[in-house]
């Protein structure tokens, strides 16, 4: 991504000799430049739909948004009783280790353990993270430096990017949807150009795409061979489905060698806006990224992280359930499109179903208009493919987090507007 030239930005803090319109008569507005790292983000395409959603919602229509991964249902009873009980205890409200109590960081090594058969020194081979976004682009900071090379899955989940290109890093986008070809690709790239870092994705966001266990030997042979770091963002590890369970590349002997992975309590347990995540693994690229937390943020508020310690310790159980609820949101859905004739890919984890877009639609609408039209006709908010970068256009996402009757009654929607867009198509 090359730099563009920036535009001169007004500040958004009210300044007392302006009027409620601008600077007053006489006044030269106080301009500046934002940096160099902001000019290079690639456009956040989302923006469109998004607003568009807002402006529907304000004229009064109800909109069955499925455009984010934001989980609708909440946390166990017994987890949110620990977080209160918590925050009553006036001892708890100081600051915390910015790399996380150390029991927390305990039960994250046990959790490995008894998950993946992997076993971790919670000193050394865990941190703590404000969610996995947060630590994955803390990490780009830690690691990545001006022209170093990060090979990102494509589609792509805006955040690889993004960290990437903060880090003033460049990004090299390549295909995910097939694991085998992914790894002829990442070693193909490494003839003529060495990545400090390759990113695995499994299962995928946006596209659901799932590996097993081999595919993380291999890939932990090939950054053997080529001296790579290795990413694993495994947000989606307790979302599966028809009994696929999601393997850890932490699991492969050597892998912590060269290897860490991100996990997050944000989908499985249903803790998204308490932003509890992790980083295991390599202890030098733990201690990396520790360090640059040391300097950003101190640590998640206690209370948190001991009801975190909670539900990992008693919450398997509701871990399994909320899978069968997002099991039983995706047949509804995957059944219902293709009874009205937008047959899709039924995924085997993640809350996510990528969906092709039907023709005639998709020869002649970009994804981001098919998106539109969906939002405008049936009063259905999906993310639209190109969104996640060209090699996701032709594609929608959909998050499966509303419930089973909103989400049929998404499907008699969408269906209507198909059928009504194809009349209009025919008679033009």
């Amino acid at each position: 991504m090359q730099p563009t030239d920036q535009p001169a930005v007004q500040p958004q803090v009210p300044d007392p000799t302006e009027t409620a319109d601008g600077p007053a008569e006489g006044e030269k507005p106080f301009e500046f430049r934002v940096a160099d790292r902001i000019s290079q983000l690639p456009p956040y395409l989302f923006a469109r739909i998004n607003q568009a959603t807002y402006q529907r919602r304000r004229a009064g229509h109800d909109i069955i948004d499925m455009s984010m991964g934001n989980p609708s249902d909440p946390p166990a009873q017994f987890v949110i009783d620990k977080l209160a009980e918590a925050a009553n205890d006036p001892r708890n409200h100081g600051y915390a280790p910015a790399l996380g109590i150390m029991s927390l960081r305990r039960e994250v090594a046990s959790r490995y353990l008894k998950k993946w058969g992997v076993r971790l020194d919670p000193e050394s081979e865990v941190i703590s993270t404000l969610g996995s976004k947060e630590g994955f682009g803390h990490l780009c900071l830690a690691i990545i430096g001006p022209g170093d090379s990060v090979v990102v899955p494509a589609p792509s989940y805006p955040a690889h990017v993004y960290g990437v290109a903060l880090a003033s890093g460049k990004a090299i986008l390549i295909d995910t949807t097939d694991p085998d070809r992914y790894l002829a690709d990442i070693a193909r790239t490494c003839e003529r150009e060495k990545p400090k870092m390759v990113i695995v994705n499994f299962p995928h966001n946006p596209t659901a795409t799932v590996v097993g266990p081999d595919f993380y030997v291999e890939v932990v042979k090939l950054a053997s061979r080529y001296g790579f770091m290795l990413v694993s963002d495994l947000a989606y590890a307790d979302v599966t489905f028809d009994g696929y369970e999601t393997p850890s590349i932490l699991s492969v002997d050597g892998a912590k060698r060269l290897a860490v992975e991100f996990t997050t309590m944000s989908k499985g347990f249903n803790m998204a806006g308490w932003r509890v995540g992790f980083c295991a693994g390599n202890r030098d690229i733990v201690r990396a990224l520790g360090t640059i937390k040391t300097y950003y943020d101190y640590g998640m508020f206690r209370p948190i992280q001991i009801a975190a310690i909670m539900a990992l310790r008693n919450g398997e159980a509701d871990v399994a359930a909320q899978a069968k609820v997002y099991e039983k949101r995706r047949d509804v859905l995957c059944e219902g499109l293709a009874r009205v004739g937008w047959p899709v890919t039924v995924p085997k984890a993640s809350m996510f179903v990528w969906a092709k877009i039907p023709e005639p639609f998709a020869s002649r609408m970009s994804s981001m208009d098919f998106a539109a039209m969906l939002l405008e006709k049936a009063d259905v908010a999906v993310s639209p493919g190109g969104g996640f970068g060209v090699a996701g256009e032709g594609y929608v996402r959909l998050a499966l987090i509303e419930n089973e009757n909103r989400l049929r009654q998404a499907v008699r929607q969408i269906g209507r507007a198909l059928s009504e867009e194809l009349k209009v198509a025919a008679t033009a």
